[in-house]
């Protein structure tokens, strides 16, 4: 079953963003999706723009491209943090992370 099967998306457009008030700056989403997170100087985590560009402000979301779908939700499920959020760009309900349903 794949990612998208198993939340019940259909095809939905998905956004992430991080809170870097719960980063433990581990740095793993940069390890499983680096076109998506990268480590600033702080040593926090941040989602980058489809342009590249590190997106600092904060609850700053990006799209989750799909080919990179399963390494973004990998990154949420493995994040010691617990501070990767995905939602449904249409209404904004988590469907991966910690406060998903």
């Amino acid at each position: 079953m794949s990612v998208q099967q198993e939340a019940g998306l259909g095809g939905e457009a998905l956004e992430v963003w991080i809170d870097q008030d719960l980063c433990t700056g581990d740095g793993i989403c940069a390890q499983y999706a680096p076109e998506v997170f990268e480590l600033d100087i702080d040593g926090l985590a941040y989602v980058k723009s489809p342009e590249d560009e590190l997106l600092q402000d904060k609850g700053a979301s990006t799209p989750v491209p799909l080919p990179l779908l399963t390494d973004v939700v990998d990154s949420a499920r493995e994040c010691p943090g617990e501070c990767i959020h995905v939602r449904r760009v249409s209404d904004r309900v988590e469907v991966y992370g910690p406060d998903a349903e």
